[in-house]
């Protein structure tokens, strides 16, 4: 039966869950968002039908992100989510999947456990962790292996971990909660405070994309935001600047910069000349910043180079683990059968 047994490598983001079939690919990329009746506790919509309903529901209806700086904030909602995404990745099935989940680099073991409770009552038949850096290194195609270090710096919508990885594990780690929704955070703060309006999640965001930037430039670019005045309430338009993003998002990219230079501080002597040399690889969607590559190496010194999908790139690198569950489930059998020997001589000497 287990020959049979579809594998799946998951995503769980703060913004997006992406969801990667063996012999697939990616085959999901939806924003992690419920909706749910509040009256019956029904799910209405998840993913992207749900994320249009953020900010336009009635009383009834509560549109959210069941993820929050990258850990579980809504357990029934995140189970929903994960069966949801299960199902359409590979339709009813009387075999349930094995699945790998990516989970950030510095989360309790109590977070751990939520993780894996959550997938196992979605209807999963085994799941397995995997750490964001190692899955963003594997996706971007380091060999982790090696015993050159290679740092990664990955900024997704909830989490930013940088860690500097050699011989298949993390040496050196970090993990911040600033990260993309601090940034469309900081930018609706901009626009309340310079333009008294108040801007939605999704209009912060799209600002972000389509005019954010990590430096300020000579050519400018400009795009039209509308709001809600905060004076007098009415529905109101202004005309924002690329370079108002830049100063709107300094201080959250700061911070993100700053944990760069922190992982580089604690980084082994040998390892950092090994940096020096190669450089840092750049993923995750908040790593589409224009000119935020650029900014990092003005301040650590070192090529950043930013990777080819960087916004799959852990999913990626997640769904290439799915080659190790056999060799997990192996590693998991024979370390089950030592510790039944060992009972078995410890009950053998207790009878003498």
């Amino acid at each position: 039966m287990a020959t049979f047994r579809r594998n799946l490598a998951i995503d769980l983001g703060t913004a997006s869950v992406l969801v990667y079939v063996r012999g697939k690919g990616v085959v999901l990329n939806e924003p992690s968002v419920v909706a749910m009746d509040t009256f019956t506790n029904q799910v209405l919509a998840v993913g992207s039908d749900a994320k249009k309903m953020l900010g336009r529901t009635p009383g009834n209806v509560m549109a959210k992100r069941p993820m929050r700086d990258g850990v579980i904030a809504d357990f029934q909602a995140t189970e929903q989510m994960i069966r949801y995404f299960m199902h359409k990745a590979v339709g009813r099935s009387f075999i349930t999947p094995d699945l790998i989940i990516c989970v950030p680099s510095q989360i309790s073991q109590v977070q751990r456990r939520a993780v894996l409770q959550a997938s196992k009552q979605a209807g999963a038949n085994k799941t397995y962790l995997i750490e964001e850096p190692l899955a963003a290194a594997i996706g971007a195609g380091v060999d982790i292996a090696d015993p050159r270090g290679s740092m990664v710096i990955d900024i997704g919508g909830g989490t930013t971990d940088v860690a500097v990885i050699a011989l298949g594990g993390l040496v050196v780690s970090e993990s911040i909660k600033t990260a993309g929704d601090e940034l469309d955070d900081a930018i609706a703060e901009y626009i309340r405070k310079h333009y008294q309006m108040m801007i939605g999640e999704r209009t912060a965001e799209e600002l972000k994309i389509r005019i954010g930037r990590a430096l300020p430039e000579e050519d400018e670019e400009f795009m039209e935001v509308k709001g809600r005045n905060l004076i007098n309430g009415l529905p109101v338009k202004e005309t924002v600047s690329s370079n108002e993003m830049a100063e709107a998002m300094k201080k959250p990219l700061k911070e993100i910069i700053d944990t760069v230079h922190r992982v580089l501080e604690k980084t082994p002597p040998e390892l950092a000349a090994d940096l020096y040399d190669r450089g840092a690889i750049l993923t995750g969607g908040g790593s589409m910043i224009t000119g935020l590559s650029e900014a990092i190496r003005e301040r650590i010194g070192i090529d950043v180079t930013l990777t080819e999908n960087p916004i799959t790139s852990v999913v990626r690198g997640t769904g290439k683990a799915l080659q190790w569950i056999d060799m997990l489930k192996a590693n998991e059998t024979k370390t089950f059968g030592a510790q039944r020997k060992l009972f078995e001589e410890q009950q053998a000497l207790r009878r003498r």
